[in-house]
Formats: C-alpha cells, sequence, structure tokens
C-alpha cells in the first residue's frame, strides 16, 4: 500500500510548476521524499478491517500525510531541533531557507483538510463521517495533541520532569496522530462507538510503542539506517524514555504494550496486518 500512497500523493498536492513555485517545490520536496508511510497506510487498513476499499478513503490518507510532513519539516527547523538531514536528504529547511520551510509546513497543514475533505466526494461515504474526521484529526494535530505535546517536550527540556510528564509527551507528540489515523478510517467505514473505541486505544498504544522505539534508536541507532542524525535528543535535552527510565525498562514497557495491543485486535478477523504492524513497530530499527 505504499506505493499506493506514493502514487497519489502527488496528485493531492498543489502542482509545483504553479506560482508561487518555490513554495509548492518545497511542499513536495518534503511530502514525496520518502518514508513508511505508516498513517495514511494505517487510514487505508482500518477502513479495510470494517469492510470498506481503501480506495474510498484515499484522500483522507493523504490528508493525515500531509499534516505528518509539515510536523517534520517544523521539527527540523532551526528553533526546535535544528536537524540537517531527514530520510538520508538534506531537511526542507536546508534546502529552501528557513522561511520557505516555514510556510510550506503552515501551506501542507491548512492543505491536509482542504484534501480530507475530498472524501466528501467519494461514494459510499457518509458526509457525516468526514466532518468526524475533519473534527478529530484537528484535534490530534493541534494544541490538544501534538502540538501540545511537542510543546511540552520543549519547555521541559532539560528539566526534571515525572513519568506522567513523560507519558504525556509521548502520547500527545506521536500517539495522536498514528491513534487518529486507525479511527478516521474505522469512521469513514461505518465502524460501531464500540469498534471506535477499541481501534482508537489500539492505536494509542502503538504510537506510544513508536515513540519509545525512537528514544532507543536515537541512542543505539544506526544514523546510515535512520537516514537522520542519532544523539539529536540529547544535544537538545529532551527527556526521553530512555534517559528517564533506562534502556531495559524502556525495552519492557514496549514489550508489555505490544502484548496489550495485539489482545485488543485479537477478535477481529482479518488482523494479521496489524499484528504484523505491532510487531515491526516494536522491533524497528528506522
Amino acid at each position: 500500500m505504499a506505493q499506493v500512497v506514493e502514487q497519489e500523493l502527488p496528485h493531492y498536492l498543489p502542482p509545483k510548476d504553479e506560482f508561487p513555485s518555490k513554495l509548492y517545490e518545497a511542499m513536495h520536496y518534503s511530502t514525496l521524499s520518502g518514508g513508511k508511510r505508516l498513517r495514511p497506510i494505517i487510514v487505508m487498513k482500518a477502513a479495510e478491517l470494517f469492510g470498506t476499499p481503501y480506495e474510498k478513503v484515499i484522500p483522507t490518507a493523504c490528508g493525515i500525510e500531509m499534516i505528518h510532513a509539515y510536523s517534520l519539516i517544523h521539527d527540523d527547523l532551526p528553533v526546535m531541533d535544528n536537524d540537517d538531514f531527514r530520510r538520508g536528504k538534506p531537511t526542507c529547511h536546508k534546502v529552501y531557507g528557513d522561511a520557505v520551510a516555514l510556510l510550506a509546513g503552515d501551506a501542507l497543514l491548512t492543505h491536509a483538510f482542504a484534501t480530507i475533505a475530498k472524501n466528501l466526494q467519494i461514494s459510499g461515504i457518509n458526509p457525516a463521517a468526514v466532518v468526524d474526521v475533519i473534527e478529530k484529526v484537528s484535534l490530534a494535530a493541534g494544541g490538544y495533541g501534538m502540538v501540545g505535546g511537542q510543546t511540552v517536550d520543549i519547555i521541559t527540556s532539560g528539566k526534571d520532569i515525572n513519568s506522567d510528564t513523560l507519558f504525556y509527551i509521548s502520547t500527545h507528540k506521536t500517539g495522536c496522530l498514528m491513534s487518529v489515523s486507525f479511527w478516521s478510517g474505522a469512521r469513514l467505514a461505518g465502524a460501531s462507538k464500540k469498534d471506535l473505541e477499541t481501534i482508537k486505544c489500539f492505536g494509542e498504544k502503538l504510537g506510544l510503542i513508536f515513540q519509545i522505539v525512537d528514544d532507543i534508536l536515537d541512542i543505539k541507532g544506526s544514523e546510515a539506517v535512520l537516514g537522520k542524525p542519532v544523539g539529536s535528543d540529547m544535544k537538545n535535552k529532551k527527556n526521553t524514555f530512555v534517559n528517564l527510565l533506562g534502556f531495559n525498562k524502556s525495552v519492557e514497557i514496549v514489550n508489555n504494550l505490544s502484548l496489550e495491543a495485539k489482545q485488543l485486535i485479537s477478535n477481529y478477523n482479518n488482523n494479521d496486518f496489524f499484528i504484523q504492524l505491532t510487531d515491526f513497530i516494536s522491533k524497528r530499527d528506522y
């Protein structure tokens, strides 16, 4: 399905030869620079789990990936993590300058919601579900979600925090957008309230696993495999699971969350992808 995402994403971005082309080039550069494409794949697979063909939720899948791309552009800026490479390529601000990179991120965030709204044009999709998805995604991406987590991450850098604050940072900074990807695919497919709560909880656990593994890879990972510098958390004096709880405890939490996530999804038919995804996120090296 990653190939489907790669094929579809360019069609939902503004043409890069339109004026102002520098802005649109930067949007294309960062959005189409590769990556795991987990979030859009999750949207599509969640829809399939509840009986809707993945093709019917592609606009939402692409919109959520644009939000992810914007967040990475802003994360890499000098005022944030100040990283020079992303996915083995120079970061957006290194190619287009800080100002254009900032604006490209802004444009991707706002364009994402216009893209999700295109799901209104897909037959068989309940318009009320699209409105619900727009609301949930905006909350997951904003101050109640990803941006809220990023803010706490920044203001607590270099300071002592407790485990509750650390869990808040991780569940919001990373978990919210991943969880809402599961929820959005399921909601567009007409899943019940009970199923929506289950898939949301499953996504929250995977999002937390993802962030803890990120913390581990920032210490133990290979720069060549990751495509970005290691040790940036230490450089920026970030609080991480490894720093606060230690390597072994961090691995233990990942293993426990993995078991809990698999248990949540075990009662659904055709859950092979979700079991494999849990293992991939838990054991990944990039």
